[in-house]
Formats: C-alpha cells, structure tokens, sequence
C-alpha cells in the first residue's frame, strides 16, 4: 500500500497560492483520473483510496495548516502500516524555479515546514519527495512568507495543465517503481 500526501493549507482563500501547489496535484490527479474524494474526513483530512495497476494508493490532502501537516500523514501511516518509504509527499519548493519537479527518494526538509512537520511526526526522513518548483523573483520583492501565500501570475497559471499533467505523470511512475 502506498500513501501519496499533497501539501497545502485547507481553506479556500488558498486556492491557487504558491503553497497549494501539493492540493493543486492531487485535485488535477483525481480530475483526470476520474476518482472521488471521501465526503468524510479521516484523520484530519480529505482522502480516497483506490487501485493503481494493482497497487492500493491512498491519496490525501490534510486539513490542518501547512506547518502541521505531518500529523495527517503520521496518522494514516500509522492506522494502514504503511513504512515511510512507500509515502509520496508532494510539496511545493520556492528553491526551485517555477516548472522545475524534483524527485528524491530521501532527503532534508530544505526549509519546508511541511517536511519539517512530516518528519517530526515520522521520526524519519527517509521518505520520497516530489519538489515542485515556484521560485521567482518576486519572492525577492514579497518575502518567503507573502511568497508562499501568494497567487500564481497570469503567466504561470497559462502554464500549469501542461506541468499538472507532467507531475501527474511522475505520480504514476513513482507509485509503480
């Protein structure tokens, strides 16, 4: 069984923010795979579980705020027995430039607190990770905190389905390695 974790905070005023890029995934994800999200939250959060060539994913997006998100993933982790190395977090990275993806099988939080927490929470950072890039220059200008909260420009948005469908794809393949 594996466990694909998309990093965000849970209302709506964060839609489309730099921040959001992990729901944002798993949103486009379920959409084009046709797959439902439960009505009722387990384990603070929003969650499915269905079959991938064979394989038992459970997909969820937590509901508390980004900093804490590693208690969702602890928990779910916990109740199914799944190991750390079988859970995909799916965050977005503001080290990285806007469209970069990067897969790391284990590694640091590099600054994410939403590493940061699943980390704390698993007592391990032997995890995959999915980075996907949101740096410009406007963080420069902004700040890391109004940076990660901020919306995509028109000129990234233009550019998100293709890079959904990119990162959707990197999903699959890492769920059947």
């Amino acid at each position: 069984m594996k466990l694909v974790v998309g990093f965000g905070n849970p209302e709506n005023k964060y839609n489309f923010t730099r921040h959001n890029y992990g729901f944002l995934t798993l949103d486009f994800y379920t959409k084009i795979k046709g797959l439902n999200w439960e009505q009722n939250p387990k384990f603070n959060a929003i969650w499915l579980k269905t079959s991938i060539n064979g394989e038992q994913v459970i997909f969820i997006k937590p509901q508390t705020y980004y900093n804490e998100v590693g208690q969702a993933v602890q928990a779910f982790s916990h109740f199914f027995k799944i190991k750390p190395e079988d859970i995909l977090v799916v965050c977005d990275d503001f080290n990285l430039a806007f469209g970069e993806i990067r897969y790391r099988k284990n590694g640091s939080a590099g600054g994410n607190n939403g590493l940061k927490s699943t980390i704390s929470e698993l007592n391990t950072s032997e995890f995959p990770r999915l980075r996907l890039g949101t740096g410009s220059d406007l963080r420069k200008k902004t700040g890391d905190t109004d940076f990660v909260l901020s919306k995509f420009t028109p000129e990234e948005k233009e550019k998100l389905p293709g890079l959904l469908r990119e990162i959707c794809k990197r999903i699959d393949e890492i769920i059947t390695e």
